[in-house]
């Protein structure tokens, strides 16, 4: 299946047999968790940088009231917290939603790797200016969509993510995200997402039925949402 931690990076810079070589050694004993683990809690001293090399998880925080607020989803390939190190405790959660398979990469490690070999650190400097860009657009999704944009804008982004990373075919991918889940990421919910989701059914865009989305309308999806995946940044070779 190949390491996705990898193809994701190489999406962003060109590596020789010895990057290569480095990101696979870090990544070679990765741990497995059940789903509806939390990896690392709030208030929790750092740990080591996570990657994400199967299944998915999300970032979170819980309010006092007992809410919760998904700021993240996290897909294979996908990195967390280079440089939460540098603080005293980490400020949100973050759980799996699936069974994942997670490697553990020790600070010092880490540091080692990106000192010698700079274009593994230019690459994952990159993605995480991509991971904040993400927030970003969910921020305006948050303050300025409405509903029915909401969803479609990040049925749209998983998708692409998806693609790029390979778990898509180019129009149907495995979208495994209760409908609670997608509440708590969308600051609604679970039967206002349902009704969005039928809604969405009803238009001819999307087609979803256990866990299995396929996108039948990309254009009408795109012109829902207003989508535009320039904050995704993707690569030009």
């Amino acid at each position: 299946m190949g390491n996705r931690f990898i193809e994701k990076l190489r999406g962003f810079a060109d590596f020789d047999n010895s990057e290569l070589r480095a990101l696979e050694r870090v990544t070679a004993h990765p741990k497995a968790y059940g789903a509806r683990k939390d990896l690392i809690r709030e208030g929790d001293p750092p740990g080591p940088v996570l990657v994400v090399l199967e299944g998915w998880a999300f970032r979170y925080k819980v309010l006092p009231s007992g809410t919760r607020q998904i700021m993240a989803f996290l897909m294979p390939g996908d990195a967390c917290d280079l440089h939460i190190g540098m603080l005293a405790e980490m400020d949100h959660s973050i759980q799996t939603v699936t069974r994942a398979s997670v490697a553990t990469i020790g600070r010092t490690a880490m540091d080692e790797m990106l000192a010698s070999h700079p274009r593994i650190a230019t690459a994952m400097y990159i993605a995480q200016l991509v991971d904040e860009g993400t927030l970003r657009a969910w921020i305006v999704s948050l303050g300025r969509r409405s509903s029915i944009e909401r969803v479609a804008h990040l049925i749209l982004e998983l998708f692409l993510r998806a693609v790029r990373i390979g778990l898509s075919d180019g129009s149907t991918m495995e979208l495994p995200l209760p409908q609670a889940v997608l509440a708590d990421a969308l600051g609604m919910t679970s039967v206002h997402i349902n009704r969005i989701l039928q809604e969405l059914r009803r238009s001819g865009a999307i087609e979803l039925s256990r866990g299995m989305l396929h996108i039948k309308d990309p254009a009408a999806l795109t012109y829902i949402s207003g989508f535009d995946a320039n904050y995704l940044h993707k690569r030009l070779k």
